[in-house]
């Protein structure tokens, strides 16, 4: 007999779609990880033009970045490498900042910083922008397309960060269950394969972060993973640290779950029990605690505002994340695999237990907001105000579906007894401890007995398969208030997987309040240090004389500090072109004492004069004289204040 699958309902397959779609939509919109630091001046500025060629970079940043000997380079319009390699640490109180002096005798030119380099809280960040010494020239500097912490080496990462919490939540969420809401669930297989399947989980996909943090912060090249050398670097980083601690702490959780799975599913005697149950929660919180430690440790919680509150808070976030969410998805395992043997009792003691952890959930996540949002206006205007706000509604969706749980609950039954002589409970406990049903047996005997050959025994293995599934399912169908509860837990499970999606993104985007704080200076560091457009001046003068009356048009591109264009037209009140002997402009800065910086324009045509190379050195409010003379005795001088920059 040939067999199937049992196929999923219409309403159920769409749902699984939509929360497929979801998370795929969220992994691969997540992009580069966005950081806690960012970079919030320069010296010399994005696009400025200096007279002479400066002696050191220096680069400014919002918060503690890791900087090596490759993280600051200065090129030269040729792609040549100009600075000395060595980083200088010109960090004071608050300022975090960073220089590297370059070779001396560098010619005129359009000059490229590129730099790189690793936040607080373990996320790349990178960069690049120019300066021209003298005037600006071509440049054949080519940066890379994708940014640090992008590409496929991003993707995989930020796979492996989905993965790793997911393996968290279903190891200390499942054991958690266990051990405070169903004891018998310890000797049930699946809840055992589950469990350790978040064991693997985590543990492989800590590795993989291990090996994927080089790249993902340095090189961008998947091939990389194998080099021994980042490797080695990567461990004396915090990350680092806080990855291989995560691997010892989870040796340790190997012991646990042995015990867990061993000793404590085969316990006979009630003290020994009450010791063992003690036991395994004080270590298994003591691990757990640990595990979650690594991320609070090296994200988000170990920088900014009060990290000696944070980090200890967002500990208690994490735990009670996986004790709601893991304990949810062993519910599930053990309605869909074990429903008989899963009574009303457990299942209440579970939603306690869920109620605690959404309590500490709300607290510690309300703190946490107000860490890193800090203002209405972030909540609403940043990338990481919106996913939060995202999160929060997914929640209170959970939320909504539980109480919907909460009432199938109250319909439950107890479980039949595994004596009872009821096919339906023999079969589910059977199954549960990993013993095949006498009828199984039989059969496999007798085709033993007989020696059939390879096909018969394989239709009998179908066979097999064929009354296990056909047993779950008139067990399960056998059960409404079962039934509508697996239905209700799997509708929760569904929007946890992607709940634990936008938690994942959350965790690698720039918090609000520093994208805040840090976005005028950004703005400021990141842009051209004056507006890159032409500053267009009408002066309406006088000399007193014949023809003495008419309007100067200056224009002045590309309007910033450095090398400028000066072009001026001279107009009749009638818009003619006027023909006069002089005209001459001065630019003087008061406010540092700079200038008058005389320009002595060119007659291009009739009314038209030029200049080219017109040196602003500094952005400020410069004070623009001109002086038109229109015969060998009229003359006068017209001013007008402009801003560069």
């Amino acid at each position: 007999m040939l067999t199937t699958a049992p196929r999923l309902g219409p309403a159920l397959a769409r749902l699984l779609l939509v929360v497929a779609a979801l998370l795929g939509t969220l992994l691969a919109t997540a992009g580069p990880a966005s950081a806690h630091a960012a970079l919030t001046g320069s010296d010399p500025q994005d696009g400025a033009v200096i007279a002479t060629a400066p002696k050191e970079v220096n680069l400014t940043f919002s918060e503690q970045v890791a900087m090596s000997d490759d993280s600051l380079r200065v090129l030269d319009p040729a792609g040549k490498r100009v600075d000395t390699g060595e980083i200088r640490d010109l960090c004071s109180n608050s300022t975090v900042r960073y220089g590297v002096a370059l070779l001396p005798g560098l010619p005129d030119g359009t000059y490229t910083v590129a730099w790189q380099t690793v936040s607080a809280d373990s996320h790349p960040i990178s960069g690049a922008f120019t300066f021209s010494v003298g005037a600006p020239s071509k440049t054949a500097v080519s940066l890379p397309d994708t940014a640090v912490g992008g590409g496929l080496v991003g993707a995989l990462y930020g796979i492996a960060r989905y993965l790793a919490y997911a393996g968290f939540v279903v190891l200390v969420g499942g054991g958690a269950f266990v051990l405070a809401c169903w004891p018998g669930g310890a000797a049930v297989r699946p809840v055992q394969k589950l469990v350790v399947r978040g064991w693997l989980t985590l543990t492989a996909a800590t590795l993989a972060l291990l090996l994927l943090r080089h790249p993902y912060t340095r090189t961008g090249r998947l091939a990389d993973v194998f080099d021994l050398g980042g490797l080695r670097a990567v461990l004396e980083t915090k990350t680092g640290a806080a990855l291989s601690s995560r691997l010892l702490l989870l040796g340790a959780a190997a012991l646990f779950v042995a015990v867990l799975f061993g000793a404590y599913a085969r316990r006979r005697e009630e003290a020994d029990h009450r010791d063992l149950t003690f036991g395994l929660a004080l270590g298994g919180t003591v691990v757990a605690a640990g595990v979650a430690g690594t991320w609070a440790l090296a994200e988000h919680a170990s920088t900014g505002l009060q990290p000696g509150i944070a980090m200890p808070v967002d500990i208690l976030h994490l735990l009670a994340v996986a004790v709601w969410l893991g304990g949810l998805a062993t519910l599930l395992v053990a309605l869909h695999r074990a429903p008989a043997a899963l009574g009303r009792a457990a299942v209440e003691r579970y939603s306690t237990l869920a109620f605690g952890a959404v309590v500490v959930l709300a607290a510690t996540g309300i703190y946490q907001s107000w860490r890193q949002v800090g203002t209405w206006s972030a909540l609403t205007g940043t990338r990481y105000g919106q996913l939060l706000l995202v999160k929060a509604g997914l929640v209170a969706v959970l939320l909504g579906i539980g109480w919907i749980s909460r009432r199938w609950v109250r319909r439950l039954g107890e479980p039949a007894p595994a004596g009872d002589g009821t096919g339906a409970a023999a079969g589910s406990d059977a199954e549960a401890t990993g013993e095949e049903p006498t009828d199984v047996v039989e059969a496999d005997e007798a085709a033993e007995a007989a020696e059939v050959d390879a096909e018969r025994a394989e239709q009998l293995a179908r066979q097999r398969a064929a009354v296990a599934t056909a047993r779950r399912k008139k067990e399960r169908d056998a059960d409404p208030e079962r039934s509508g509860l697996r239905r209700s837990v799997l509708t929760e499970a569904s929007v946890a997987v992607v709940l634990l999606a936008v938690t994942t993104v959350l965790t690698s985007t720039e918090p609000a309040r520093t994208e805040e704080e840090a976005g005028p200076a950004r703005t400021a560091a990141g842009a051209p240090a004056v507006p890159n457009r032409p500053v267009d001046v009408r002066l309406p003068f006088d000399t007193g004389g014949a023809n003495g009356k008419g309007t100067v048009q200056l224009t002045l591109d590309p309007g910033r500090t450095g090398a400028n264009a000066l072009h001026i037209y001279v107009v009749r009140p009638d818009g003619s072109a006027l023909d006069v002997p002089e005209v001459k402009v001065a630019f003087t800065l008061t406010a540092k004492g700079i200038g008058p910086l005389p320009v002595v324009p060119d007659r291009i045509q009739t009314g038209h004069w030029s200049a080219s190379g017109v040196q602003l050195p500094m952005p400020g409010e410069w004070l623009m004289r001109v002086t038109v003379r229109t015969s060998d005795i009229d003359q006068t001088t017209i001013e007008k204040n402009v801003k560069i920059g």
